[in-house]
């Protein structure tokens, strides 16, 4: 008789360990990076889910170096880092004071244009490169961390007047724009057409995941953790209009078909599921009221300062203020910073250099006068290594910004190089709120059309690209054509076009009250 007592108790004694493992199990905390978030509230769960504590440890692993914008200010001088091209002597004898310049030989413009042509861009491979497992990326990544701190440079003086090189008049530069989130359908067209080298990441299926409070009103920079029962997981923050797009296939290509959803701002979290093949887009509505009483735009320019790059960034130079003004006087009167990473390639000068965010548009104005358009002599440029610093490196502010990149380059990444590489970052920037919008600069080829446009789709950005009399020839002078494989787009100038995609994106905040 005893026996079998002892016999009933033991499942009675393993579901109360069971109830007692689950309850410290909801009690612990997890984030991302070294943070943790704290799990959220028993939600009803689908069948054959297997991991009732989501989200657990495994998100932490399957993100590496992510670290959530934390910054609360950039009221601070500019703050200048570079990572060097080359090293020694002569890295040192090419640049002048304050001239970001140097001799090796340029690419030029008309060769650069060149490439763009349809014959040479076929040319390219056609393959998908795979991406590299989440452990040798990280340890390339720590490498070039170590690297982008030392040596460090002093910016130039407020009261000390720079070497600059004449400004040459500039004529106007005029550009167009797509939303290959807006006509999916058409992007997911371009893709299958356009055969060349670039990273793969997988977004033919993806789900729109909208967050709204309690009133209705979106809900932007929530904090979003999608995780599969494999374990595998991605992070987003939804954009200004408290959205976010979500790509099963790009971190779980084994193809899971239920995802727990966590979303959380200002202590308050929800949580749902997506299930593929139910529904286009998902909705949660976060328990939260809180509504920041001015936008922040921190406001990053990602610039491509090889040799053909001149009349860009000549353009940028004459008119950051303007822009900086017109983004002023928005009915939002954004707290805007703004930050300036330059990049060339191995074997120059510098191959990043980054200056953070500063609230001085004074000693901005003076770091982007200094930056010479220089060097580059192969085609791809190290636009990986720049990406990389920009998503991880700048001090981003945190919980109520707006964070966007204007990346304007007219050359692919190096795909043949090791470190960082262009999807994991991209990714990242997805996980941190970052918004890229990529400009394709003349001489951009299909290669460097289809990576720009991975970026800028992925994290809710949009491509944008120079347009002339005669597409294939940027001496024409500005107007409406151009080589890209785009169609019904609008032309404007391109300091207008920048003002617009700012104003677009600010205006999709919620009103304070």
């Amino acid at each position: 008789m005893t026996t079998r007592l002892s016999l009933l108790r033991r499942p009675l004694v393993a579901l109360l360990c069971a109830q007692l493992l689950l309850s410290a199990c909801s009690a612990t905390e997890l984030a991302p990076g070294a943070a943790r978030w704290p799990t959220p509230a028993p939600q009803p769960e689908p069948a054959n889910f297997p991991s009732p504590q989501w989200p657990g440890n495994v998100v932490t692993r399957t993100v590496p170096n992510f670290e959530a914008p934390s910054a609360t200010h950039c009221a601070r001088p500019v703050q200048t880092y570079e990572t060097p091209g080359r090293t020694g002597q002569d890295a040192r004898r090419d640049e002048a004071p304050a001239v970001y310049g140097e001799a090796r030989p340029s690419l030029s413009r008309e060769a650069k244009s060149k490439r763009s042509a349809p014959g040479e861009a076929a040319s390219d491979a056609a393959v998908a490169m795979p991406a590299p497992a989440a452990p040798a990326a990280g340890a390339a990544r720590e490498a070039l961390v170590a690297e982008a701190e030392a040596p460090r440079f002093a910016p130039p003086a407020p009261s000390a007047q720079p070497i600059q090189r004449p400004r040459p008049q500039q004529q106007v530069v005029s550009a167009g724009m797509v939303d290959d989130n807006a006509d999916f359908s058409a992007y997911l067209q371009f893709r299958r057409r356009t055969q060349v080298a670039h990273r793969e990441r997988d977004v033919s299926e993806r789900y729109l995941l909208q967050v709204r409070n309690a009133r209705g009103m979106a809900v932007p920079d929530a904090e979003v953790a999608v995780q599969a029962a494999n374990g595998a997981a991605m992070w987003a923050r939804t954009d200004a209009a408290g959205r976010a797009w979500l790509h099963p296939n790009a971190f779980d290509p084994s193809g899971s078909q239920v995802y727990e959803v966590a979303v959380r701002k200002y202590g308050q979290q929800g949580t749902t599921f997506l299930r593929r093949g139910q529904k286009s887009a998902v909705e949660l509505v976060l328990n939260t009221a809180a509504v920041p009483q001015r936008a922040r735009l921190d406001l990053v320019f990602l610039i491509d300062a090889t040799g053909s790059m001149g009349d860009e960034i000549g353009k940028l130079k004459s008119t950051l203020r303007t822009i900086a003004n017109e983004v002023a006087q928005l009915p939002s009167r954004p707290d805007t910073c703004f930050g300036l990473v330059a990049y060339r390639d191995r074997g120059d000068a510098f191959l990043v250099r980054r200056h953070d965010f500063t609230n001085d548009l004074g000693a901005f104005q003076t770091v982007l006068d200094a930056l010479q358009a220089a060097a580059g002599g192969d085609y791809p440029e190290a636009m990986n290594e720049a990406l990389h610093e920009t998503v991880h490196r700048l001090s981003w502010r945190g919980t109520g910004a707006t964070r966007l990149v204007v990346l304007l380059a007219d050359a692919p990444p190096h795909l043949d190089y090791g470190g960082p590489q262009y999807d994991d970052d991209m990714m990242a920037a997805l996980g941190k709120g970052i918004k890229v919008f990529s400009v394709g600069a003349s001489g951009l080829d299909k290669q460097g059309e289809y990576v720009q446009r991975q970026i800028a789709q992925y994290t809710g950005g949009r491509f944008v690209f120079l347009t002339y009399r005669e597409a294939s020839n940027p001496a024409s002078g500005p107007g409406r054509e151009t080589v890209h494989d785009v169609s019904n787009y609008s032309v404007q100038t391109l300091d207008r076009l920048i003002v617009r995609l700012v104003t677009e994106e600010l205006a999709k905040l919620p009103k304070a009250g």
